[in-house]
């Protein structure tokens, strides 16, 4: 289990839900508007990136391709190319700004979090009294940046699309290595949006396998059917982007999920985990009192006096299961009957005795 402030996750935790809304603003007005929207629908968290694009992209040509939503009817789609450093642009903010966004969460009760990428962000997101850093797949093999966020003693969500199961080692080693076991770990599909064969789910499970902290999914497909497959899989943290408009020309939108449907996306990621249940078989009263009305029970086709031996007695098995059942019988059959039974009767326990 993993503190993220007031909250849980993992260990039996309800499914932590974050919705990401760094892509998908469209400025700070737009950002306030789709933090309410995750409040209304009871998600836990909100999640941005703080991103300086003069300083991160060396090169401010290089393009970036991805899918965009053209048509809501027949589902068809585009594929867009934009320098990455106008797509980031439209995702940063200003420090005045990302105060007035962290407030604004705290006052409806979200968390926020954010992914950093450079030592003054992470000093900010302290600032701002963040409970979480997020480390970007992109990053997996940035030591000094990971050893930073570790030496918070915050909670460190770390990506690790693209990333090699021993790169995710040495990350994690290196978190540990700062006194910070305070971690959850992401498998994030590559891709806007991911490929159906890229998503291996089954990365999961080895994930739970190898490490004893909370496993999260950040979703890169479209719909909500990937993320009960995690959920299914035991992951304790969603992560899904959420957007005004899928149809918005940019990148992510495609996949995100829209205010009208994130209520409905929370309370599907938690009754899916309730309903998972236990690994072990366990009864509960009501249901063994239900099974009853199905089980059978033993009883009598002729009638027998007392001193009859059970295992001569004329049986049938019928509904209800409230009496002696074809199981608890096979061990009775050295018994005898203790009364004068008729046909029909229900045999009982109190009917029958040893020798």
């Amino acid at each position: 289990m993993v503190r993220f402030g007031d909250r849980e996750v993992g260990n039996g935790a309800p499914c932590f839900v974050t919705f990401e809304v760094g892509p998908t603003h469209t400025g700070l007005d737009s950002a306030k508007r789709l933090i309410r929207h995750a409040a209304e629908a009871r998600a836990d968290a909100v999640k941005f990136q703080m991103l300086d694009p003069r300083r991160l992209m060396a090169d401010p040509q290089v393009r970036f391709a991805y899918s965009i939503l053209v048509d809501r009817e027949t589902g068809a789609t585009k594929e867009v190319e934009e320098p990455l450093y106008g797509l980031l642009k439209r995702r940063a903010f200003s420090n005045d700004e990302w105060r007035i966004l962290k407030q604004y969460s705290d006052s409806l009760g979200l968390a926020f979090f954010a992914t950093a990428g450079f030592p003054e962000e992470i000093e900010f997101l302290i600032e701002l009294g963040c409970h979480s850093i997020k480390i970007a797949s992109a990053d997996v093999n940035h030591r000094p940046l990971i050893r930073q966020a570790a030496a918070t003693g915050l909670c460190l969500q770390i990506d690790t699309g693209n990333a090699s199961l021993g790169e995710i080692e040495a990350a994690i080693d290196l978190i540990l290595g700062e006194g910070n076991d305070n971690i959850i770990i992401h498998h994030c599909p590559s891709g806007y949006p991911a490929r159906l064969e890229g998503i291996n789910l089954n990365i999961i499970s080895t994930l739970r396998r190898m490490f004893p902290f909370p496993i999260a999914f950040s979703d890169h497909s479209p719909g909500s059917d990937m993320d009960v497959a995690a959920v299914a899989l035991g992951v304790d943290l969603v992560e899904k982007t959420l957007t005004e408009d899928r149809t918005t020309p940019s990148v992510e939108h495609i996949m995100s999920i829209e205010p009208h449907e994130a209520a409905a996306f929370v309370k599907l990621m938690r009754d899916v985990q309730k309903a998972m249940g236990n690994p072990r078989r366990i009864m509960h009263e009501a249901e063994l009192d239900r099974r009853l009305v199905v089980r059978r029970s033993a009883y009598l086709v002729e009638g027998a006096p007392a001193g009859t031996s059970v295992s001569s007695l004329a049986i049938d098995f019928k509904r209800p299961g409230y009496g002696i059942g074809p199981d608890t019988l096979e061990t009775l059959l050295d018994c005898v009957t203790v009364r004068s039974l008729e046909a029909g009767d229900r045999l009982e326990l109190g009917d029958v005795a040893h020798r």
